[in-house]
């Protein structure tokens, strides 16, 4: 198979209609890089750290999300088993474990592919998706990590769903 280099011209940096919206929709931001900026959001368990990079050679915006759970020697195979149960539950992008920094994180990509322009709301869809699947799982990490709990209790435990009020 040959694969080929498509070359696009874009009119601006896909990060640069990121950082408009994040100025308009006032979010923490820095662009220190070209490539790369992060978001700083605040959610109901945890801040969450958020990177969006430009990854030209694909031409995909690649965002990660991460928050402050550092995972012990001790935790990580139970963690681990955790990450692959909720990888099974998740339709758009999937949990790691950032190996360098023993941190878990949400990755997604969206691929841009022959000088496609990403929109604002594929960018706030991005951001949304990845702080909403934290929030939704953060608390099974904690289990795991702080309770002594096995993955499938954890992960059993916020996926329980109640109705109404009491």
């Amino acid at each position: 198979m040959n694969l080929t280099q498509i070359d696009s011209d874009r009119s601006e940096h896909p990060l640069d209609v990121l950082e408009r919206l994040a100025g308009l929709r006032h979010w923490i931001f820095d662009r220190a890089e070209t490539d790369e900026m992060s978001v700083s959001v605040a959610g109901r368990f945890a801040d969450y750290h958020i990177a969006f990079t430009w990854i030209e050679d694909v031409e995909a915006l690649h965002v990660a999300c991460a928050f402050d759970l550092k995972v012990q020697d001790r935790q990580r195979t139970e963690v681990l088993r955790l990450i692959s149960a909720i990888n099974e539950q998740l339709w758009v992008g999937h949990f790691d474990l950032w190996s360098g920094e023993s941190v878990v994180m949400f990755r997604h990509a969206l691929l841009l592919t022959g000088g496609v322009e990403p929109t604002n709301a594929q960018c706030e869809t991005m951001l949304r998706v990845s702080v909403d699947a934290c929030e939704r799982y953060f608390q099974a990490f904690q289990f795991v990590m702080w309770a002594g709990k096995s993955a499938r209790e954890a992960l059993d435990s916020v996926l329980f769903e109640t109705e109404g009020e009491a």
